[in-house]
Parts: structure tokens; C-alpha cells; sequence
């Protein structure tokens, strides 16, 4: 059982669906079946849930990787409170603004650190 990472996992999985009715509303307020239709509206609310997509993934299968190999605990929780918080300033980030903001730097930024930070724990373990 992986109760840690089950836990940031779900936390983590309803950023997603959240980020994914945005873009279902997007579509059904405009009408658009597929794309964006030029609208940065909803680009940019396509490319905030994409962007979740391309990286929580890899972060929960670290984490999981991580606790069923008994890894620590508190580290476990600090890197999932962290991560939330990561994909939680990213997202803000990305909607409030067209450009380069705090929270989509510092959000990709922890989101990467917390990436390598798990992979190198992982590595780390292998050879203990």
C-alpha cells in the first residue's frame, strides 16, 4: 500500500479535473469541439492543463516508487505538500498572466526540483 502518495496523488489528480472543466467551459461557452480557435482564453486554459499533464504524472510515480521502496515518510509528505503547492502557483500563474509571472516560474521551477529531488532519491536508494 502506498497511503502518502495515494493521498498528494488524489490532491493532485482534482487540481487536474479542475483545470479540465476550465477548458470543458471554455469550449462550451465558444462552441469549439477542438483547439482553441485563436482564442487565448482558451489556449491558455488548454495549455494550464496540459501542462499538469505533462508533469504530475512522473512526479506520483517517483513518489510511489519512492514509498514502496520505504522511503521516509516525512519526506514523502513534504515533497507531496510541495508538489501540490507547486502545480497550485503554476496553474495561478498561467491564468493570471500572458507572460512570464511568479507563480508559473517558481511553480515550474519547484515542479522540476521536486522531479529531479525524487529521481535522485530513487537512484540514491537503488545503490543503499
Amino acid at each position: 500500500m502506498l497511503p502518502i502518495t495515494s493521498l498528494y496523488a488524489s490532491l493532485l489528480a482534482l487540481i487536474i479535473i479542475f483545470l479540465a472543466y476550465k477548458v470543458v467551459v471554455f469550449r462550451k461557452t465558444k462552441k469549439v469541439g477542438l483547439g482553441d480557435n485563436g482564442d487565448f482564453d482558451g489556449l491558455q486554459a488548454i495549455r494550464v492543463h496540459a501542462n499538469a499533464f505533462e508533469y504530475v504524472p512522473m512526479m506520483i510515480i517517483l513518489m510511489g516508487l519512492y514509498e514502496a521502496n520505504g522511503g521516509s515518510q516525512l519526506i514523502l509528505n513534504i515533497i507531496g505538500v510541495l508538489a501540490v503547492v507547486a502545480r497550485l502557483m503554476h496553474a495561478f500563474g498561467l491564468t493570471k498572466s500572458k507572460g512570464i509571472s511568479f507563480g508559473r516560474f517558481y511553480g515550474t521551477a519547484l515542479t522540476w526540483l521536486i522531479t529531479v529531488f525524487l529521481a535522485g532519491l530513487n537512484i540514491y536508494t537503488y545503490f543503499i
